[in-house]
């Protein structure tokens, strides 16, 4: 058995209301509310809007990351939420952002980062370096 240092949910909204997904500040603000309602613990964000149409943002967490990229004129929405650790649930954020948006269509794709097992098969949260066999100065040369 193994365990994941992190999920991350690849989502995309469809059918969104194409002024909010235009909208820079709500863009932003419903993205970090998102990390917030998962758990995350926001470190910083980046969000730019394009002439002449469309919005993509990242808000930086502890755990890692939540991004977005909008299509307004198709009313669509390219979401990916990146968490770790065991404390933060990114399926929160998710059903945040889907009514933030007015979602009609969602597709959401889980997928388990980070998966380690020792060899008795015993779960681990972290790899064990050492034993990994290549040195850092082998692996350079």
């Amino acid at each position: 058995m193994s365990k994941a240092l992190g999920r991350q949910l690849m989502v995309e909204l469809y059918g969104c209301s194409s002024d909010k997904l235009d909208d820079l500040i709500g863009v932003e603000d419903n993205l970090v509310t998102a990390a917030i309602v998962s758990g995350a613990t926001v470190v910083e964000q980046v969000f730019h809007r394009f002439a002449p149409q469309g919005v993509s943002g990242v808000v930086v967490i502890a755990e890692s990351h939540l991004a977005i990229h909008t299509w307004p004129e198709y009313g669509y929405a390219a979401v990916d939420l990146f968490t770790c650790g065991e404390e933060v649930d990114p399926m929160k954020g998710f059903e945040y952002l889907r009514e933030a948006f007015e979602a009609k269509e969602i597709s959401v794709v889980e997928v388990k980062r980070g998966l380690f097992a020792d060899p008795e098969g015993n779960g681990r949260h972290k790899p064990d370096v050492s034993r990994i066999p290549l040195q850092l100065e082998e692996a350079v040369l």
